[in-house]
């Protein structure tokens, strides 16, 4: 297995990823594809295995206002037939080592038991406009007492809605 940066000629594989790990939505997929199509700046590799992409990491810019404040982990996906074998957990620590990521706050909409595993903890501030609650909100190095509604690039407002089932949801 091999971790590396996204390339052009793999984006075809990663929608297609995309799709089976979340077989009854095509937002995240959507999300990635405007991503790439509005030239939107973010972070993302892959896990490649037998020249097959396996697993797939994006993040993209936070905001406070019209400022970044951090980054979003989202989305992050490992194919159906190499979950619960540590893939994405790799994908995971490998993306937070980089110089891109470990310095910034990061905030991420998914499973707590999952994310506490890597140092996130739930997030009280800022507010995500997705989640009722924050409950299922965490961050990482974040260190905003101020309240306020944290923003997100246009693309996951003017992608369809995210799945509610199907797939591991770890936004």
């Amino acid at each position: 297995m091999k971790i590396r940066k996204l390339t052009e000629e793999n984006r075809a594989k990663v929608y297609a990823l995309l799709r089976r790990a979340f077989p009854r939505s095509t937002y995240e997929a959507d999300l990635v594809e405007a991503f790439h199509k509005n030239a939107t700046p973010i972070h993302e590799w892959v896990c490649i295995h037998t020249n097959k992409v396996i697993a797939y990491i994006a993040f993209s810019h936070a905001y406070h206002g019209n400022e970044i404040c951090g980054l979003h982990l989202a989305p992050m996906a490992v194919a159906p037939e190499f979950q619960k074998q540590g893939v994405g957990s790799e994908l995971l620590k490998f993306a937070l080592r980089q110089a891109a990521i470990k310095s910034q706050p990061l905030f991420v909409l998914g499973e707590p038991r999952f994310y506490k595993r890597f140092g996130f903890e739930p997030c009280s501030t800022p507010i995500c406009p997705f989640d009722k609650n924050n409950a299922h909100f965490l961050s990482l190095h974040d260190t905003t007492a101020e309240k306020f509604m944290i923003g997100y690039e246009a693309e996951f407002k003017t992608t369809g809605k995210p799945s509610k089932a199907g797939g591991k949801k770890r936004r």
